[in-house]
């Protein structure tokens, strides 16, 4: 299992050493939640941020796009130094022309579904994209409740692609995690776990053994 801790609960006044701090300690991405506060009812930071992050780590940066337009703001933050861009399957663009663009800085393409959102939605768009997350809470927010019963999406995807990276995104935890293991889950991003943890290292090892 490979984590990618989620800045957005992070300390935001020391963000610069907190992506030195977990990349020391065996973060395997570095996950950027970015709101627009219409997509999702909250707001985090854009393309400038991540730039200004991206000389702290040379761990892979994974933006996740929240956002109602992504294809407005691919090129911002492929040139921000995004490894690996992830935009919603409910969002208001044309999803293959989006991936399209992601390609075309020579990055990662990934696409995301909701809690509400069925695995059939994302099936025909697999061969497509490197990766694909799986929202267990409704994004905007950290600290929320685990849904397990969204972990079900991640065989019906595995069914029907060996080769796309499955992500989970919400509520992982030292205890949800024993769960989540008996899915075919690539990556797990965990944030409040891992940045209120008195112990950052062994709760990441915890995650990745």
């Amino acid at each position: 299992m490979k984590i990618s801790p989620s800045m957005l609960a992070c300390d935001f006044s020391q963000m610069g050493n907190e992506i030195k701090k977990i990349s020391s300690l065996g973060a395997d991405y570095i996950h950027m939640d970015i709101m627009d506060g219409n997509f999702v009812p909250n707001i985090s930071f854009g393309p400038d941020v991540v730039k200004t992050l991206k000389k702290f780590s040379n761990v892979p940066f994974d933006v996740h796009l929240m956002i109602d337009r992504p294809d407005k703001y691919i090129k911002q933050f492929a040139e921000a130094g995004a490894n690996i861009i992830t935009f919603h399957l409910e969002s208001n663009c044309n999803i293959l022309e989006t991936i399209k663009l992601i390609k075309n800085y020579k990055i990662k393409a990934g696409l995301s579904i909701k809690p509400n959102t069925p695995a059939k939605k994302i099936i025909p768009y697999l061969n497509d994209i490197d990766l694909t997350l799986v929202m267990t809470v409704e994004p905007g927010f950290g600290g929320q409740k685990f849904m397990e019963n969204q972990l079900e999406k991640t065989k019906a995807i595995r069914k029907h692609s060996k080769n796309v990276l499955i992500e989970i995104d919400g509520g992982v935890n030292g205890e949800t995690i024993k769960k989540i293991k008996k899915y075919p889950v690539d990556i797990c991003v965990a944030g409040t776990y891992i940045f209120k943890a008195p112990d950052i290292k062994e709760a990441i090892n915890l995650i990745k053994l």
